[in-house]
């Protein structure tokens, strides 16, 4: 990413936004992408879900050398999740049970963030409280045992640290202990499997064997990521608000505030995000000259589907456009709106307002 996005004109950011989407989905329909995809579910078949934070920095893909369609994300602000929400129960369900009609078994990977370098670098949404976020985690890890049994034997919840200084994963037993991975050698690649059996030791061997790679890739990279000079975005700077689904692609520090559209109150967090945006204008980290309201609806079919996806992407759009102009009227005048549908086959970000 351009270090000057963040102070180019609106429509510039707008630009270099959608043309990050349309990168993104060339990727993914890539030939060579699709096949590796492919292969990759055959050798490791496991679902994988993982429910984290909207900030960029949480790229699991990228932090494990996984192909791009295999972690199924669900992204929210302060990564705050109950899957007592009519509507985020229901998701997750469906997708765990659509898997399980495959014969594959869920893994389902709950984070939490920190900056082991600066405390201020932590989760906006815990007041960068590690233990608090952890704490959160456990919660969800409770609830997805209250509604998928506590045996694991089909759907193994994995709570998982994500270090954002060097991109390390610390993964977490059911019996409290930890597992830093950026702690361990490049060398000690060969010894991971035995490591992983001795350490989860309630998990299945096929749900170990497919987490393997995951753990493989991220001690290369935080091997290359010690390498490098990294620019940690210390300060926010965020200059959109997304509400809605499918912003996978925006996976880049410090630019959009994502709010899932999984809670009862919608408003809450629209405000919070809104409040987040005038304090940058006002301390002058992005310009004053406007913010991007991006709402988003994926679909899966052409017909019905996509329809529908349109109608909830339009009312999204309104119902936070609405809400900021109550909560923050000088700051709404400053508001573009653009309103879209995700195509899932593609990954393709299709404008429509």
């Amino acid at each position: 990413m351009p270090t000057a996005i963040h102070s180019a004109p609106i429509d510039e950011r707008i630009e270099w936004l959608m043309e990050l989407s349309r990168t993104h989905s060339a990727l993914y329909c890539d030939p060579e992408n699709s096949l590796a995809r492919q292969r990759y579910l055959a050798e490791h078949p496991t679902a994988i879900i993982a429910l984290k934070c909207m900030d960029g920095r949480i790229h699991l893909p990228y932090a494990t050398k996984t192909p791009l369609g295999i972690v199924r994300p669900f992204r929210n602000l302060g990564g705050i999740f109950d899957l007592g929400w009519p509507y985020m129960g229901d998701l997750l369900e469906s997708q765990v049970m659509e898997a399980i009609h495959q014969g594959r078994r869920v893994l389902i990977i709950i984070t939490y963030h920190f900056s082991k370098g600066d405390r201020a670098r932590g989760c906006a949404g815990f007041n960068c409280d590690k233990d608090a976020a952890m704490a959160h985690a456990n919660e969800i890890r409770e609830q997805v045992e209250a509604i998928f049994g506590h045996g694991h034997k089909t759907v193994y919840p994995l709570v998982c640290g994500f270090e954002t200084d060097e991109d390390a994963l610390i993964l977490h037993s059911s019996e409290g202990e930890s597992l830093d991975l950026s702690t361990l050698k490049p060398d000690e690649l060969d010894c991971l499997p035995v490591k992983l059996e001795g350490f989860f030791t309630d998990m299945p061997a096929q749900v170990r064997h497919d987490l393997l790679p995951l753990v493989e890739g991220n001690l290369r990279h935080i091997d290359e990521m010690r390498q490098l000079q990294r620019d940690l975005d210390i300060e926010h700077r965020e200059w959109m608000i997304c509400v809605g689904r499918g912003f996978d692609f925006l996976h880049v520090p410090n630019v959009a505030l994502i709010i899932g559209p999984y809670s009862p109150d919608l408003s809450d967090p629209i405000i919070k995000a809104a409040g987040i945006i005038r304090a940058n204008m006002a301390q002058g980290r992005i310009p004053d000259d406007g913010f991007l309201l991006l709402s988003s609806a994926p679909y899966d079919e052409v017909g019905p589907d996509q329809a529908r996806a349109e109608l909830k992407a339009r009312f999204m759009a309104e119902f936070a456009a609405n809400v900021i102009r109550e909560a923050q009227p000088a700051l709404a005048e400053k508001m573009l709106i653009r309103t879209a549908t995700l195509h899932w086959p593609t990954r393709r970000l299709e404008l429509i307002g």
